[in-house]
């Protein structure tokens, strides 16, 4: 008899002389080998892919860095907190250690922060950390067994790579810890027996990130728990509160909040942190790549108005990144100016054609006058691979001197009354970027709010426009490839300012006599008494010219000077470098990613219409070819359950017979042979048909297409027109 036959059913296992896996090997090489990428080999040798990711691993880095930088105030303090009752809580009594940390409404970034903190604890072996979500806590008994499974659990401890294999060894022979051991009694014995004796005491620290969503009868009897235990264990609360908190002192009675010390801890504010991460990662000039007036306010208006987080803004510039140098090898370009001359010379003819049909290529050989150099440009590879470089010199130093005079501009209108452009630095990037500046309402209320402020009050904030814009120049200007020129076209800019400034300083508020009475007279004659005037036409020369006088009498020295300057910082700054995407130099579009409706087909989605392509041709999805349609409206048998009553439905008005419906189903399904084969009368339905036509309404229904309809009991009510 063969040795896997047997009278019972069973399985049979043939080790093939393999041993019991060691847990710690392959982590480690998890951690050695690095992830291939999903994409073949043909895409990731392309110099587009080298670009974007060169682009992105900086960005990234950028990113990374800053949110260590924002977060690590409030870390620090969390981790004192924590190392500081370590040694005070034993001798507390029954009042638990508790820190509420108020982390905002971005929920989706929550669990990153309280990851953050968790690796820190674990990397200072600060102490035993658990995470406890309120999923896993639905009853008290799955709190504590949670609770306790994650404190003892070989798995919650840190993972070191330089151990040997003694310590390893002795960590596959430990035994893996059941539920049913996971008590509070099997806790004190496991802490007497790992932190006997010294003052080795290590926190035992419990996180509760989404503190609003615990049941609270649950919560409450989980922290009297944990203080009952306060003299045995050093047991500290971390509370994740992203409302305020009102929250704890409403879910928590009296009888529960005498029972914790409370301290509360502040974490940056979500769109805080969104304006510190675009002024200094996504604005900042070391970046080559940026996005479009559009496609920057659609992300941002996503943050403020969807989910509040930074996370998802960032992987939504990551998605618009990832657009833009997928587009071709041409976007390649896309980087520093020295690596752009060397990529130059790897461009195909398909890249040449590629470049040729921007949009911005056009009016840059409409605007050459030689027909030899036309046919040139539009034919010859060669020739324009010899002058690619001046133009993509000219696109950086504009992006650049944009940046600039930007960073001008914020200080300048950015404390206004009211704020009419602005008060952030995005909020005038995607004005400025959007359409001409000059043109708008907002601008021209900024100008006079300008022209009405006073000397001193002028003088000291066009001083720190040029401040700032200086130490601009030498911080983030200056250390770049093209920043030496971009530096001496704007210093030239800012002197001419600052002598401009120093006569606005000189200036004197007197009257110009002379002026007024030259203009005083017209005609050669004076102006005559208002009392003397004989017709009403008089009167109104008289008015007039009286205007006149009044206005000519209100330039002082100081308003000219003040005209000028602004006139000057128009000119000069705002129509020079503060143009429109549409005004920018050609094949700017090589740096600028502003194909903003593919970006919100893919981020933004519309489920209703995905489940109505999904359920009129589920062929769209499944590539099937059973489900394959000629035709939209047409009807098959192998088409799912679903999707036959769907389109049954989507014939029907607003209330649905049943009976009908159930009538229609089945003539669907049964093909003409079966009717042949198998005759049944019309009034008998075969259970099998009914049962899926059951099943298939109530799908339906719980996808909100209909309801049933409490009137007429055997009608359904359609929902969605």
């Amino acid at each position: 008899m063969d040795p896997t036959i047997s009278v019972s059913k069973g399985c049979f296992v043939y080790k093939n002389g393999a041993t019991r896996a060691n847990k710690r090997t392959p982590s480690k090489r998890k951690r050695s080998e690095t992830t291939p990428s999903l994409l073949g080999k043909e895409l990731t040798s392309q110099p587009f892919y080298a670009a974007y990711s060169e682009c992105w691993n900086q960005i990234h880095s950028h990113i990374v860095q800053l949110q260590m930088a924002s977060n690590a105030r409030t870390l620090e303090e969390l981790m004192d907190f924590v190392t500081g009752e370590r040694t005070d809580n034993m001798d507390s009594g029954e009042v638990l250690p508790t820190a509420a940390l108020l982390t905002g409404i971005n929920q989706p970034d929550h669990l990153k922060q309280f990851e953050t903190f968790t690796q820190r604890l674990h990397t200072q072996k600060a102490a035993r950390v658990c995470v406890l979500q309120s999923r896993d806590c639905t009853t008290l008994k799955a709190a504590v067994e949670s609770m306790v499974y994650n404190l003892i659990d070989e798995q919650s401890e840190p993972v070191n790579l330089d151990e040997g294999d003694e310590d390893e060894g002795r960590e596959r022979d430990r035994k893996r810890l059941r539920r049913t051991q996971c008590t509070m009694k099997h806790l004190h014995s496991w802490y007497a027996n790992n932190y006997a004796g010294g003052d080795k005491h290590g926190a035992l620290v419990v996180i509760l990130p989404d503190f609003e969503c615990f049941n609270a009868s649950v919560l409450q009897d989980f922290i009297l728990i944990l203080s009952a235990q306060c003299g045995r264990l050093p047991f500290v609360l971390v509370l994740g509160v992203a409302t305020a908190m009102t929250a704890v002192h409403s879910t928590l009675p009296y009888h529960v909040s005498s029972k914790i010390k409370l301290r509360v801890f502040q974490t940056q504010a979500a769109p805080t942190g969104l304006n510190e991460l675009l002024d200094q990662v996504l604005l900042s000039p070391k970046y080559v790549f940026h996005l479009s007036g559009k496609a920057f306010k659609f992300l941002t208006h996503i943050f403020l108005y969807y989910d509040f987080s930074i996370h998802g803004f960032i992987q939504g510039f990551k998605y618009c990144l990832m657009e833009h140098y997928f587009a071709g090898n041409a976007y390649a370009l896309c980087t520093s100016y020295s690596q752009a001359l060397v990529r130059i010379k790897q461009l195909t003819h398909e890249d040449m054609e590629t470049i040729r049909r921007l949009p911005s290529f056009r009016p840059y050989v409409e605007q050459i006058n030689d027909c030899k150099r036309i046919i040139a440009v539009l034919t010859d590879d060669d020739y324009l691979k010899k002058k690619l470089p001046q133009l993509l010199r000219d696109c950086l130093l504009h992006f650049m001197l944009f940046r600039c005079c930007l960073e001008f501009f914020t200080e300048l209108v950015g404390d206004l009354p009211r704020c009419p452009l602005g008060r952030l630095r995005r909020e005038l990037y995607v004005n400025c970027f959007n359409k001409p500046i000059s043109e708008q309402p907002e601008y021209k209320e900024c100008w006079q709010m300008l022209s009405f402020m006073s000397k001193a009050e002028f003088v000291a904030k066009l001083g720190r426009c040029i401040a700032r814009t200086e130490l601009f120049l030498t911080e983030q200007i200056a250390p770049l490839e093209l920043g030496d020129a971009c530096s001496d076209l704007m210093r030239a800019k800012l002197q001419a300012l600052k002598q401009l400034l120093n006569d606005v300083e000189l200036a004197t508020m007197e009257l110009q006599t002379a002026a007024i009475e030259a203009d005083s007279l017209t005609d050669g004659a004076p102006l005559s008494d208002l009392t003397q005037v004989a017709s009403r036409q008089e009167l109104k020369e008289q008015l007039l010219l009286r205007s006149k006088q009044d206005k000519q009498q209100s330039t002082s020295e100081f308003s000219r000077a003040l005209n000028k300057i602004l006139t000057l910082i128009e000119t000069d700054l705002v129509l020079a470098h503060l143009r429109p995407l549409q005004q920018a130099p050609p094949l700017h579009e090589i740096y600028v990613f502003s194909d903003i409706a593919t970006v919100r087909r893919n981020i933004i989605g519309a489920p209703r219409a995905a489940l109505h392509t999904a359920l009129n041709n589920p062929h769209f999805y499944m590539q099937c070819k059973c489900c394959e349609l000629q035709e939209q409206s047409q009807l098959t048998s192998t088409m799912p359950d679903l999707s036959v009553v769907y389109k049954l439905h989507l014939e029907c008005g607003r209330m649905i017979n049943l009976f009908d419906w159930l009538q229609a189903f089945r003539s669907v399904l049964r093909t003409g042979e079966e009717q042949e084969e198998n005759e049944m009368p019309q009034d008998q339905i075969d259970p099998q048909i009914q049962a899926r036509f059951t099943r298939a309404v109530a799908e339906l229904q719980f996808l909100g297409y209909i309801k049933m309809s409490k009137r007429k009991t055997d009608h359904a009510t359609r929902l969605t027109w």
